[in-house]
């Protein structure tokens, strides 16, 4: 028992130590006990910093890798992206009579020039004589050698008789009335010509003068050219408001935007797409202010767009966010965080309002299955976001973002006639995306901007028309005064 215990006696032998040695004792265990205190919480602050470091690094290598990942998705030469598969699958759709029929070009209807290949006298290969069995044809398709055309106009030049003043003739082919010094003018079709190989095709100035020269024996300079495309822009001004008022006045609008160098410096290319009409709009921001330049702050029809900010301070208007961005954003997160619970049925929910609107085009889903199942989805993507968040960062980022475009995830099951994606104006931005690669990013000065968005415009709306982009610019370079051409003063009827 505890009580039996000996307890130990004090030695009286031992000598009583001295008070001051045993404080000074304690005092330098107190200072070595400082010290290691102090060298803890400095290697504390250091294993903080390291932490923080770490994790800064962990963040900007996990943006590295998603720029990587979406870099996968986005166009680019096959030498650009990346490794090369070893037995690459072939490029186009399958052979076979289930994917179309065997074409071959379609025989002409007009011959222009015959001519003859007769037989050698004497076999190629034995040198025996050759004996003529049938004769069959060939034909080839050319184009002709064009050299300039060069029109002299007689300008006849008077005077009022009544207030004096100068009064001067003009041809219809004419695209000036400037005289003198500049009376040697390019022509209207060399115009549109240039105008479609710069703002269409990409091509630069020196190149389009180059091929001018090489091709048609025209010689014209790189400013001619800048100056020609100039006019021709100053002269679709009145068109181009035009485009941006039927986009405006339009029910419904795809808008995306893309970076774009105005001499040098960072700003931003919008595109506001309709069916039958596209505007571009260089601007020097990208928010509000900038989205508003063309279809105003005050629009109220339904806009199609991605997840971008700016696009939700429209509060009049109705919203369809894109879906095909939020998938993309899904599937960058599974091949993070395999299974991850929120973002797997998020895919699942939002892959199932996709698979329902197609059942809906389709015609085996009536409109009452369709109220019901949009019902659904609301309400279990409503269920999912109610959800505590998670301890992963770029899911609860993604939580967020979800969180704020609720409203304008599933639009398009309201309104079957509406896009899920932002598609239009993706396919609108495409060949701007190419012109800048070929064109050192954007463009040079503000007036080559402007010129850009009016030029670029015209153009993609006549392709979205089914009009010939030509004549269209000739009108407007022979109009003695900028003014719309009759077949762009009114959008077409879109059934």
């Amino acid at each position: 028992m505890w009580h039996n215990r000996r307890v130990p006696q004090r030695d009286d032998a031992t000598p009583p130590r001295d008070p001051q040695q045993i404080i000074d004792e304690q005092r330098r265990e107190i200072e070595r006990l400082r010290e290691d205190l102090r060298h803890s919480v400095e290697d504390l602050r250091r294993s903080e910093a390291e932490r923080q470091r770490l994790r800064r690094e962990i963040e900007k290598l996990n943006e590295q890798l998603d720029a990587a990942r979406r870099a996968v998705y986005r166009q680019a030469a096959p030498f650009a992206r990346g490794t090369r598969v070893a037995e690459p699958r072939r490029p186009g759709r399958k052979a076979g009579v289930a994917y179309g029929r065997c074409a071959h070009r379609p025989l002409p209807t007009q011959v222009d020039e015959t001519f003859e290949a007769p037989l050698p006298s004497h076999c190629p290969h034995c040198s025996a004589p050759v004996r003529r069995l049938r004769v069959a044809t060939q034909y080839q398709e050319e184009l002709p050698v064009q050299r300039p055309l060069i029109r002299a106009f007689h300008v006849h030049i008077g005077a009022c008789t009544r207030c004096q003043r100068r009064v001067q003739g003009r041809h219809p082919l004419q695209t000036s009335d400037a005289l003198g010094a500049a009376a040697v003018q390019l022509g209207p079709q060399t115009v549109a010509f240039a105008v479609l190989l710069n703002k269409r095709f990409g091509l630069p100035y020196g190149k389009i003068a180059a091929l001018l020269r090489d091709r048609f024996g025209l010689t014209v300079t790189r400013g001619g050219l800048v100056h020609a495309v100039h006019r021709a822009a100053r002269q679709a001004q009145p068109t181009y408001e035009t485009l941006c008022a039927t986009v405006r006045g339009s029910p419904v609008v795809t808008a995306d935007e893309t970076s774009w160098r105005v001499d040098a410096d960072l700003q931003w290319l919008w595109a506001f797409v309709t069916p039958e009409t596209t505007a571009y709009a260089i601007q020097p921001g990208r928010g509000l202010a900038q989205a508003a330049h063309i279809i105003g702050v005050d629009y109220a029809g339904v806009l199609q767009r991605d997840g971008w900010q700016s696009y939700r301070q429209f509060k009049q208007a109705a919203h369809q966010t894109c879906l095909a961005h939020l998938l993309r954003r899904c599937r960058a997160l599974l091949l993070d965080y395999p299974a991850q619970p929120f973002v797997t049925k998020v895919k699942a929910i939002l892959q199932a309002a996709l698979a329902t609107r197609d059942r809906y085009h389709d015609g085996t889903i009536s409109d009452h299955g369709l109220a019901v199942a949009r019902g659904l989805y609301i309400e279990r993507l409503g269920h999912l976001l109610t959800r505590p968040p998670s301890r992963l960062l770029r899911v609860r980022r993604f939580q967020g973002h979800l969180v704020v475009e609720y409203d304008a995830v599933f639009s398009f099951l309201f309104d079957p006639t509406l896009d899920a994606t932002n598609w239009r104006a993706e396919q609108a931005l495409r060949p701007a995306v190419v012109t800048r690669k070929m064109c050192g990013g954007g463009n040079r000065t503000r007036r080559g901007a402007d010129s850009q968005q009016v030029l670029t415009s015209i153009l993609r709306t006549a392709d979205q028309r089914g009009l010939d982009a030509t004549d269209i610019l000739v009108t407007l370079l022979t109009a003695r005064t900028p003014s719309v051409p009759e077949i762009l003063q009114t959008a077409p009827t879109v059934h």
